[in-house]
């Protein structure tokens, strides 16, 4: 984003509560968190994302287990308000900004014995069985937060065409996490890491032409965020930040400069390896490789004023990533716009 002259990035701690409904149709304020557990190799992702002028909130509950098998449940649950991060059994609750948060679930889930499934999620939730799911896990800042909330000189948030903004206001942070995870009959205790972020702005999921998204931690010294993300117009944007104390480095993020990414496609040009190249702003360089270990489509359909359809597929992948001769886990997050059939980032 251009922020223009003497426009800043703004955060209190009031940000992690929720924020006055705009009027834009769709608003949207979101929390995200994912969670691996690496001694297991398993572990998942949650979100809560509140559309309260359209009437729902998405939530999202992901369970990558160690066989490869999925639990996954999305419901639009109806919401009035945008009062509370709660919606289909799903909640997210600050017990100190910054510091500490707790995510709880309790519901259903399908369990996919073959990811791929969701392609077509009809047919894989009348296939696959259902089952009781539930968390309850503690997560705590492992790191500063970086972003916030673009604003002018006298403190007003910037505004931005709502057919553009994907997380106008937006900020992440690397965790630790530990809690309970029940599929079924099956019972996980976890401890391990991760990454969340909260946005609030307007969001559709087709105003972005592509991203690919990196969240990655390798231990309590080193972890990474790498950003790429592309409007349909060609312009680019390039963003992420690297935690890393080794050494007596400072307990602060240094900003991804600089990335260059290539990726090695399935059979369904979905992305199961990549290797990204990133230089930060103070100039240590870093090469990371990942691989899928497990790989669920999903995707979302929007119909425009016009009545055109249009069409967006997320692959989402618990990643075994390394770098520096280091094993970490995490996510590799692809959206398309799908045109044809095809994904249209599909040259990277």
């Amino acid at each position: 984003m251009d922020l223009g002259k003497n426009a800043i990035i703004r955060l209190e701690p009031e940000d992690e509560y929720m924020h006055p409904i705009e009027a834009a149709s769709n608003f949207n304020e979101s929390m995200y968190i994912n969670l691996f557990d690496h001694q297991q190799q398993c572990g998942g992702w949650f979100r809560v994302g509140n559309r309260p002028n359209e009437g729902h909130a998405e939530m999202s509950f992901c369970f990558y287990l160690p066989n490869g098998q999925v639990a996954f449940m999305f419901q639009r649950a109806r919401i009035d308000n945008n009062d509370a991060l709660d919606a289909g059994g799903l909640k997210f609750e600050v017990i100190e900004p910054f510091k500490t948060l707790k995510v709880t679930y309790s519901g259903k889930a399908v369990l996919l014995a073959n990811p791929q499934d969701m392609d077509d999620p009809k047919t894989a939730f009348k296939n696959n069985p259902t089952v009781d799911a539930s968390c309850d896990i503690t997560f705590h800042g492992m790191t500063p937060v970086y972003g916030g909330e673009a604003v002018d000189e006298n403190g007003t948030p910037i505004e931005e065409n709502p057919e553009e903004s994907f997380a106008r206001a937006h900020y992440e942070q690397h965790m630790t996490g530990s809690g309970t995870v029940a599929i079924g009959e099956q019972q996980f205790e976890l401890s391990g890491f991760g990454l969340r972020d909260h946005s609030w702005g307007p969001r559709y999921w087709q105003n972005l032409y592509w991203y690919r998204w990196l969240p990655m931690v390798f231990s309590n010294e080193l972890a990474i965020n790498i950003s790429i993300v592309q409007m349909a117009t060609g312009r680019q944007h390039i963003w992420g930040m690297v935690y890393d104390t080794r050494n007596g480095g400072p307990a602060e993020y240094d900003l991804i400069e600089t990335a260059e990414m290539s990726s090695t496609l399935d059979a369904q040009d979905q992305a199961i390896k990549q290797t990204a190249n990133i230089t930060t702003v103070s100039g240590r360089q870093y090469q990371v490789s990942g691989e899928s270990l497990s790989l669920i489509p999903l995707r979302n359909r929007r119909q425009t004023d016009s009545g055109e359809w249009r069409s967006t597929r997320i692959t989402e992948a618990m990643t075994r990533f390394e770098c520096d001769g280091l094993v970490g886990y995490g996510m590799s997050e692809y959206l398309d716009q799908m045109v044809d059939g095809k994904p249209v980032g599909i040259a990277c």
